[in-house]
């Protein structure tokens, strides 16, 4: 694969992801959503679906790792380094552009993020917090607690995307990046409460840049203050599951 293949499937792929992520999330989140208060299951398969999407998109152009986390566990585990800052900068660049797409389609709603004039100050009324729409906040703010959860949440995505590519049935039958979708629902149904499941530092720090700079009524702090976490922690866990990958298997 040339580095521009890499580049071009890894911005449009991991767009895709971020737009059906930042789109779920936007969905359940934004009054005036047809999805409005939805839940956590439908979080999960939106995100999960993202994968899906992104990652069949990309895949015959770069593979679709789509995650700096999976691109460092890769490179880990092989020793082939040479090619991974095509893959960083096209996923930061591609998440940038999801999370500008995402909110393109939920123009209206952004825009609607006021406090209706003359109403009283009830929570329904309240201007809602847009930074978890793009980027990951955690319930409890541990530094040391979310940053061994994402460590922990992205090893049990690296590691068992590694080891299906010793499963020779899967990658004959097309089924791999299907299996992938699935894993991801799975972490965020089982892993994602305490920190909203990053898992991917390009998925939280590229939005994350754009809501500091987009124009939403009302749309509170980007909380550059926790970003470190899931950018440090996804890393650390991807080389892990990279050096556990090469030791074990």
């Amino acid at each position: 694969m040339s580095n521009g293949d890499i580049f071009v499937g890894e911005v449009i792929g991991t767009a895709i992801l971020i737009l059906f992520g930042a789109g779920v999330c936007a969905a359940v989140t934004l009054r005036y959503s047809k999805a409005r208060a939805a839940g956590w299951v439908v979080i999960a398969f939106g995100w999960g679906f993202g994968v899906l999407a992104g990652a069949y998109t990309a895949a015959p152009l770069s593979g679709g790792q789509l995650n700096p986390a999976v691109t460092i566990g890769i490179a880990v585990d092989t020793g082939k380094w040479g090619k991974v800052w095509i893959y960083l900068l096209g996923q930061i660049v591609g998440a940038m552009l999801g999370a500008v797409l995402a909110y393109l389609v939920y123009l209206a709603q952004f825009q609607a993020n006021v406090h209706k004039e003359g109403a009283a100050e009830e929570a329904a009324d309240a201007p809602v917090p847009t930074l978890g729409i793009f980027s990951t906040i955690p319930e409890i703010r541990n530094p040391v607690a979310n940053l061994v959860t994402e460590i922990i949440a992205t090893i049990a995505l690296v590691l068992p995307i590694l080891a299906f590519g010793l499963t020779k049935g899967l990658g004959e039958s097309g089924t791999t990046v299907l299996i992938v979708c699935l894993l991801v629902v799975g972490i965020g149904l089982s892993l994602g409460g305490p920190t909203g499941y990053a898992i991917n530092p390009a998925r939280d720090l590229g939005p994350r840049i754009v809501h500091t700079f987009l124009p939403i009524p009302n749309k509170g702090t980007s909380d550059w203050g926790y970003a470190w976490i899931p950018v440090v922690g996804p890393l650390i866990g991807g080389a892990l599951a990279g050096l556990v990958y090469n030791a074990a298997f």
